[in-house]
């Protein structure tokens, strides 16, 4: 499980169909084989590493479902440990579980507001509530508005100084990941 906390990001090493790579950040010296880390917002498990870098074996349904398959070398991805049992929870219950891409259509920049609009498929739609959590790109984000088949979230400057969400422009795309609470109680129904 995860927070939606962003701890640092990093450089993308290697991408391709089957595996990532990743730059390893100094404060990651207790990821071992097996850890789960959020890439993005999407749970992988490290396969390998060395001091300099992590690597994730990628399925072909986590290409299809999210941005993973589209990274190159160089892009920025957000990075957050699993959290431990003893640690503080922060942002809201996150799994890392991607259920889609967003497309991002609007930002608004006014002073030090900015507001994100994002395209969600269809599916998703029903499962986002205004002022509910949401995970875009592996972050914890609250919806300030619902639209038609979008939401906007309103960005704090530290989300924007510490995440990937300050270089996204029109037409980016988002890993999207509903609050569970939510989508918990929609299938109950």
């Amino acid at each position: 499980m995860f927070t939606g906390i962003i701890e640092v990001t990093a450089k993308v090493i290697h991408s391709d169909a089957g595996r990532l790579e990743v730059e390893r950040p100094r404060s990651f010296d207790d990821v071992k084989l097996g850890s789960s880390i959020a890439i993005s917002g999407v749970c992988l498990t490290v396969t390998r590493l060395d001091d300099r870098s992590l690597s994730f074996d990628v399925m072909p349904e986590t290409v299809a479902k999210t941005t993973i398959g589209d990274l190159v070398i160089g892009d920025s991805v957000n990075l957050e440990r699993a959290l431990p049992v003893h640690g503080r929870f922060e942002g809201h219950v996150v799994q890392g579980h991607a259920e889609g891409v967003g497309e991002v259509i609007g930002v608004l920049r006014e002073g030090a507001d900015v507001r994100m609009t994002i395209r969600v498929p269809p599916e998703l739609r029903k499962m986002i509530v205004p002022k509910g959590s949401i995970a875009v790109d592996g972050i914890s984000l609250t919806v300030a508005e619902v639209g038609p088949g979008t939401f906007t979230v309103a960005l704090i400057p530290t989300t924007l100084q510490s995440t990937t969400l300050s270089g996204k422009r029109m037409g980016d795309t988002v890993n999207i990941e509903t609050d569970i609470l939510v989508r918990t109680l929609i299938a109950l129904r």
